[in-house]
């Protein structure tokens, strides 16, 4: 078997704002063999930045684009081509979007092994510990407490999710608005409920943050996400040192040597790797080897369509590490459709992980069709 063609689609809903939501776009990535057999990947970054990467062509030996160096290849050397491509695209790829792009093909390689295989990833990455995770519902945070509240319950109607997380949104514009706005999502969703919240790395003053944080612990949240930007590690250490919430982060950084920085300066609790952004599959099994070695639990980042849904539950099933499945909740186009049969809770609040060959995801033509750029 041998790779004829690395394909980036770029899908785009009609119109984007200009909010934390990264379902409104995304680089859908196809990897083309010989033996008629596709795989399906998905990159969270910046969708035409992704294509060129991968369709740039040769500078020279360790400037060659992502395509470039796989045609021709066998698709199931996944951990091979991994470190091939990282090798020869060595000048922009050890970081940022070159990782990102090297993410959505390697998500495509394992689909392919799987297809090839006739078995689901997981089975391929060490097997199966679970065959269903509880899902928390992921949504944006509203500015005003009647929008929280008519949040929860549109999605309290649908779904009996384990917990909620909040973030993005109106947070990280002042001291007491933080603090009055997780306030009200404790009332909204109940003390029955996880809750979570994700500061988008809004906060840049550890002492801004240590005092709102001591107020969080009075809401009792099950974890604090993203506090700082993700070069500010020694602010995420002493934060994470300095409260009895759980500190979270993980889906800005790629490669075992920033996560290794992030869990040595950073002191996470919960390690949330992005397998359209921290390096794949191939890494995120890696990652969460480390994180387990280190008594830390493993919760992806999962914020896209049901392309990197379906990638994460196929990893969520292979580790003992995994506690839950972040549901993107935002009700976009994408989001829900570009998948055929995008994923449902069951009545208990749990996803069911897909026993299909490769990741376990179909496309949408329609829609992909209908998007694309």
């Amino acid at each position: 078997m041998k790779i004829t063609d690395v394909e980036v689609i770029v899908v785009r809903q009609n119109e984007v704002k200009m909010i934390g939501d990264g379902s409104q776009d995304t680089a859908v990535v196809l990897v083309h063999t010989d033996e008629g057999i596709t795989g399906i990947g998905e990159v969270d970054s910046s969708p035409e930045v992704v294509k060129a990467i991968v369709e740039t062509p040769a500078s020279h030996d360790q400037c060659r684009g992502l395509r470039d160096i796989l045609v021709g290849e066998n698709p199931l050397n996944v951990e091979y081509l991994w470190h091939k491509m990282y090798h020869y695209s060595y000048y922009y790829t050890r970081r940022s979007v070159g990782i990102h792009a090297m993410s959505g093909i390697d998500i495509a390689l394992w689909d392919i092994a799987g297809k090839r295989m006739g078995v689901p990833v997981s089975m391929l990455i060490g097997g199966r510990f679970r065959e269903k995770i509880p899902a928390y519902c992921s949504v944006l945070m509203p500015d005003t407490k009647e929008e929280i509240d008519a949040l929860v319950a549109h999605h309290k109607a649908d779904c009996n999710y384990i917990g909620y997380k909040f973030g993005w949104g109106a947070l990280g514009e002042s001291e007491e608005k933080d603090i009055a706005l997780v306030e009200y999502c404790r009332q909204a969703v109940g003390d029955d409920k996880r809750l979570m919240i994700d500061i988008g790395m809004r906060w840049t003053d550890y002492k801004y943050a240590l005092r709102v944080t001591k107020e969080y612990e009075k809401q009792r949240i099950y974890w604090l996400e993203e506090p700082f930007n993700p070069d500010r590690l020694e602010n995420l250490g002493r934060l994470s040192e300095s409260t009895s919430i759980a500190v979270a982060s993980g889906e800005e950084f790629g490669t075992l040597y920033e996560f290794k920085d992030m869990l040595d300066y950073g002191k996470v609790d919960i390690v949330q790797p992005d397998m359209s952004r921290c390096g794949g599959i191939t890494m995120a099994k890696k990652i969460a080897d480390m994180a387990h070695l280190r008594g830390k639990k493993l919760i992806p980042h999962a914020f896209k369509t049901g392309i990197l849904m379906g990638a994460t539950l196929q990893l969520i099933a292979a580790i003992p590490n995994a506690d839950m499945l972040e549901y993107c909740a935002q009700e976009t186009v994408l989001s829900k459709n570009l998948v055929k049969h995008h994923f449902q809770l069951d009545k208990e609040g749990f996803v069911h992980i897909p026993d299909a060959p490769g990741i376990g995801v179909e496309l949408n033509m329609d829609v992909l069709d209908q998007y694309r750029k």
